[in-house]
């Protein structure tokens, strides 16, 4: 549901602290108990031997990396799967897919994969386009005609993020809201029934209401419920049996999700309730099923070729800019080369998916601690061990969120200094966040901060607009030597709707 963290938020490696060692090293000592007591998914999902699999001085390199990973951020585990050449030539789990009673992640069980589910949505109506049962010029008011400026919204902009219909689920920390049971039809009239955050096609904001609101669309096209016609009609035909949906098979899970306050220590995370889950994250499966939809894309074998086009080519927004999204999955140039991302988070769980369709090579890592890093960290540094160096790209344009993400860094030095101290100003923050700093929150954050020393930085490294608020990602440097990353959502009135440390980055 949430996008989790996204990977330009995240150039940076994520290190334990002295509160966590214990923890990282029961997880090493589980790490070859895992290896050697998973079993593949399916035949699919098996990694392969000989001169078709990954060669053994690179597994051994991959092992390195997740171990690392995970020993220095403290997420418990990690599912990684590898297509090299058009086969899948590794699944390995590593880790503790359970905490206590200790129980080794194990590549055979499925993780939530979050957002990447988007592009399994966009797959249906692209679907239904190529049957002339819908097309993605048509109005959204032809469907849903009381949701706001549905005459102007096209389904185009719902699967491009560019529709202007604010985002219902930007938080990376479980709201109130969501612990209890959601409808999708209520989500969308609340959501794409308030004014557009911008005119349609003019500006790219993720939001999740965009995909609910697209499989609302597929079941009524369709005449079935969507998960009936995603399953007979995309799942199964793309070889995936027995992937989970999370509004009815959460039970099924061997995973267990977790959290944490600041640096304290992990704890179980509490998955949304179902309802919330429709067409934006509604999926689990494992490392093994994803890449076997990742060789979907590769090898074009669901959709007709123009459908491919449509879902791989960027938006281009009202003013020529390039929005690096196609229909439910991130399109970019990354050191030379054409690159389908996504990641993907909801309560517990943060997932990474990284398609390269020239070099017929993908990377999944599915990881069970909300608000981490380590997902992307580990894709990023396996990249270059099976693929051919290439040319950097060009940087990045400059964010224009980025002034208000910067505005806002005196501010949260005096929030953070009041948190070592296990004092809030309740005036500053929303509701919501307020209900997230409970006196167990407050606690952990007064007793993992205030060993640091004083603050001597807090500045803002990325920003973005998303939800009809300002995301910023920043880095607060302690007298101590550690240097902590925190993530923020600001409402337009200043109010602070999400403060999350989410790590501390290396001295």
């Amino acid at each position: 549901m949430r996008l989790s963290l996204a990977a330009a938020r995240a150039a940076v490696l994520v290190v334990c602290l002295p509160a966590l060692l214990a923890f990282a090293a029961a997880l090493t000592a589980f790490t070859a108990l895992s290896a050697s007591a998973q079993q593949p998914a399916s035949p699919s999902a098996q990694t392969s031997s000989g001169t078709q699999g990954l060669s053994a001085e690179t597994a051994g390199q991959v092992a390195a990396i997740a171990q690392k990973v995970l020993a220095q951020s403290g997420v418990p585990s990690a599912s990684i799967g590898i297509v090299q050449n058009g086969k899948i030539v590794y699944t390995r789990a590593f880790g503790l897919a359970r905490v206590a009673p200790a129980l080794p992640a194990q590549a055979s069980m499925a993780y939530p994969i979050g957002s990447i589910s988007k592009q399994f949505t966009a797959t249906a109506m692209l679907l239904l386009q190529q049957r002339g049962k819908l097309c993605l010029e048509d109005p959204v008011s032809k469907y849903f005609p009381e949701l706001t400026a549905s005459h102007q919204v096209r389904l185009i902009h719902l699967l491009t993020h560019t529709s202007g219909y604010q985002d219902y689920a930007p938080q990376d920390y479980t709201i109130p809201a969501w612990k209890l049971p959601g409808h999708p039809l209520r989500i969308v009239h609340a959501f794409a029934g308030k004014p557009l955050d911008f005119a349609p096609g003019t500006q790219w904001q993720y939001s999740n209401t965009n995909f609910v609101l697209a499989a609302l669309i597929v079941q009524k096209v369709s005449g079935e419920p969507f998960a009936r016609f995603l399953r007979d009609n995309v799942l199964k035909p793309a070889g995936l049996e027995g992937v989970l949906n999370l509004n009815t098979q959460q039970s099924r899970l061997q995973v267990t999700g977790y959290m944490r306050y600041a640096l304290a220590p992990i704890t179980p995370a509490a998955l949304e309730a179902p309802g919330w889950y429709f067409g934006d994250a509604d999926l689990a499966m494992t490392a093994g099923q994803l890449l076997q939809w990742d060789l979907t894309l590769i090898n074009r074998s669901l959709l007709s070729p123009a459908g491919y086009q449509e879902m791989e080519t960027p938006f281009f927004l009202a003013n020529g800019r390039n929005s690096h999204y196609g229909l439910g999955v991130g399109v970019r140039q990354v050191d030379g080369r054409r690159v389908l991302e996504h990641s993907g988070e909801v309560g517990g769980f943060v997932a990474e998916d990284v398609v390269y369709p020239e070099d017929r090579a993908a990377i999944v890592v599915l990881t069970n601690q909300e608000a981490s890093e380590a997902a992307g960290q580990i894709a990023r540094q396996i990249a270059p061990l099976i693929l051919p160096a290439k040319p950097a790209a060009a940087p990045a344009s400059a964010n224009p969120a980025l002034a208000t993400a910067q505005a806002f860094a005196p501010q949260l030095r005096k929030v953070l200094a009041g948190l070592q101290r296990g004092r809030i100003d309740r005036a500053l923050f929303t509701a919501d966040c307020n209900d997230y700093f409970d006196a167990a929150a407050l606690g952990d954050y007064n007793s993992s901060l205030s060993p640091l020393g004083s603050l001597s930085a807090v500045t803002a490294s990325a920003a973005e607009l998303r939800g009809g608020m300002t995301f910023g990602l920043y880095r607060a440097v302690f007298s101590g030597g550690t240097t902590v990353l925190i993530t923020v959502y600001l409402e337009p009135d200043g109010r602070i709707e999400q403060l999350l440390v989410v790590g501390a980055a290396g001295k």
